[in-house]
């Protein structure tokens, strides 16, 4: 059971311990544009509260009298081994947040050798993150660009910069309804909080040669929406890059199939952590169709209300391959910099370590369905 004892009967060393109170601690430290950013979805937040509900739904059932002293927890994705079935999703702006930014979290990330996603709208850039761990599994979160000549510019500079993978997000055509940031008056872009890989790109710096904060605003924020987006977009991604390609924000079974139809190497089922269409379907409930669809073909992953270990092993029994959990790493964040984004990740390690053992297995490819029972 490696280093899972040795955290028991330990007295807590003031961090929080649950998800909930790591959010109240968070709720304490920033004030309410950042906070609200973060912590709210769109429109009456419905779906943001079904990501966690879906959750709630299924039981674990556990076989008892099976061998569990060995739990090994590492899987493969993508030609990578990571430590344990959990990535750090991609989150932007994270320098509100903490000094640290994605700095903190990329090192956190590389010394549990999990992924890291860095995204398009980061306050350090890519190239910054990149160097602050060589050795950790990176991988970059693409916002389509109006202009092809600037995707093609980012993705690049993801290629030279060591990044492993290249994770486009299909799924902000336009921004969903945010109604805490409209009362807050809040929003990053527009401080220009997550302007860092588009005033060091030379392709936007070409379409901007007067990097004022008025010129830089506005031209982002021309480029970063695309309600045109088509699937004939993304196959001129194909053509950019020989990186894997991770399609992220896929809910229907029928856009799956055409992900892998057209050659992608993962799908992310996602609904943005509730943040983009209000009374879209629970990721979770979501996965079981697109799993089927897939049918093995690509490695799927979700993100969307997970928030500790034993959620983890739900959606690896539904047929995700891994998950991506975004929220409480950076609540971590915020409390602690690097050191609470580690903690935060030491504690799923040590919860899923225990899931596993308590429900009876000692492998990730051991789970299955027969291991959940609806309520």
């Amino acid at each position: 059971m490696g280093n899972v004892f040795t955290r028991i009967g330990e007295q807590s060393d003031g961090y929080p311990l649950f998800a909930e109170e790591w959010e109240e601690k968070a709720k304490e430290i920033l004030p309410a544009g950042p906070f609200g950013f973060l912590q709210s979805g769109a429109g009456d937040e419905m779906t943001l509260g079904q990501n966690r509900e879906a959750f709630r739904a299924y039981d674990i059932l556990p076989r008892v009298l099976r061998d569990v002293s060995d739990v090994d927890l590492t899987v493969e994705l993508l030609g990578q081994t990571l430590s344990m079935p959990v990535l750090l999703a991609p989150v932007g702006y994270q320098g509100i947040f903490h000094p640290e930014m994605e700095i903190g979290s990329m090192k956190a990330a590389a010394d549990a050798h999990l992924p890291f996603a860095a995204s398009t709208v980061t306050t350090a850039s890519l190239e910054e993150i990149a160097t602050a761990a060589p050795e950790g599994i990176k991988w970059f979160q693409l916002y389509w660009s109006n202009n092809r000549s600037l995707t093609a510019s980012m993705v690049k500079r993801a290629e030279r910069a060591g990044y492993q993978a290249i994770v486009v997000t299909v799924d902000t055509g336009l921004l969903g309804w945010r109604k805490r940031d409209y009362r807050n008056g809040y929003s990053p872009l527009k401080l220009l909080e997550g302007a860092a890989n588009y005033v060091q790109d030379p392709v936007f710096r070409e379409m901007v040669p007067d990097l004022s904060e008025a010129h830089i605003r506005e031209a982002i924020l021309e480029n970063i929406h695309h309600p045109n987006l088509t699937w004939d977009d993304l196959l001129f991604l194909r053509e950019q890059t020989s990186l894997p390609i991770v399609v992220k924000g896929i809910l229907h079974p029928a856009d799956a199939k055409q992900a892998v139809d057209l050659g992608f190497d993962a799908i992310v089922v996602s609904n943005h952590g509730g943040r983009q269409l209000d009374g879209a379907v629970a990721s979770l409930r979501a996965l079981p169709a697109v799993v089927e669809q897939v049918d093995g073909a690509v490695p799927v992953l979700i993100d969307g209300g997970i928030r500790c270990g034993a959620d983890v092993f739900k959606a690896i029994a539904l047929g995700a391959d891994s998950v991506l959990i975004g929220r409480p790493y950076v609540y971590g964040l915020t409390v602690g910099g690097q050191a609470g984004v580690s903690r935060v990740i030491e504690d799923f390690r040590t919860e899923l370590q225990l899931t596993y053992a308590l429900a009876g297995v000692t492998r990730t490819k051991d789970i299955h369905a027969a291991y959940l029972v609806k309520r």
